[in-house]
């Protein structure tokens, strides 16, 4: 009886535990390109270069395979962010320019930028994926937001606005500049500054809401 070979044994091993992010991969690229409803587990296993029956080893459903995305991409930065403000002691303006600076890092980077497109696309078809996004991201990151606006008026820093209010024009913008990344870039004549967008929303937001600006 032949033996196993120790070098194959290990690169059986690492393609094992790599398979799953190679099939969110896939899942995000066939999403991207077909959208949510139209794709099928037929072309993410195409695309991941294994077989159907394959992906159901790791991920049920379609709808398991979007929400693994969201856990694996969103859901972390938006913990990571959560946690650095809660150890945060200083001035709620830097902390504000941190947070909002880490989520327009992420829209300008990264490829799970399209995720909040397809939850908008599929809304009406799939409820429960906008219940889930809105749970595990919406609610967390604006929730956040509000907790910074509202420290910065209890620490005299702010003016007295709604914190709700100013959680979403805090994120207006940063959402303007992913749909615009993934629906209108390929047409602009010159790639869009996107950094310097969010900085521009950062001082325009901070110059509005500081507490010796003018109501």
């Amino acid at each position: 009886m032949r033996g196993t070979d120790p070098v194959e044994s290990a690169r059986w091993r690492r393609r094992k535990e790599a398979r799953p992010q190679e099939i969110l991969d896939a899942a995000l690229a066939v999403f991207a390109e077909k959208g949510f409803s139209a794709a099928r587990m037929e072309d993410i296993s195409r695309r991941a270069g294994v077989t159907k029956g394959t992906i159901y080893l790791y991920f049920e459903s379609k709808e398991a395979l979007f929400k693994a995305l969201v856990r694996e991409s969103l859901a972390p930065t938006i913990q990571g962010v959560i946690a650095q403000a809660e150890a945060y002691e200083g001035p709620s303006r830097d902390l504000l320019i941190l947070v909002l600076s880490t989520m327009g890092s992420f829209i300008r980077t990264s490829d799970r930028v399209v995720l909040p497109k397809i939850v908008i696309a599929e809304a009406g078809n799939f409820p429960e994926l906008v219940r889930f996004y809105r749970e595990e991201i919406i609610d967390k990151g604006l929730g956040l937001l509000e907790s910074i606006i509202a420290r910065g008026i209890a620490r005299g820093e702010f003016r007295n606005v709604e914190p709700a209010h100013v959680a979403r024009l805090c994120i207006a913008p940063i959402l303007l500049a992913a749909f615009w990344r993934i629906t209108f870039a390929s047409l602009d004549p010159a790639p869009y500054d996107y950094e310097g967008l969010i900085s521009t929303h950062i001082d325009t937001l901070l110059r509005g809401i500081s507490a010796g600006s003018k109501s």
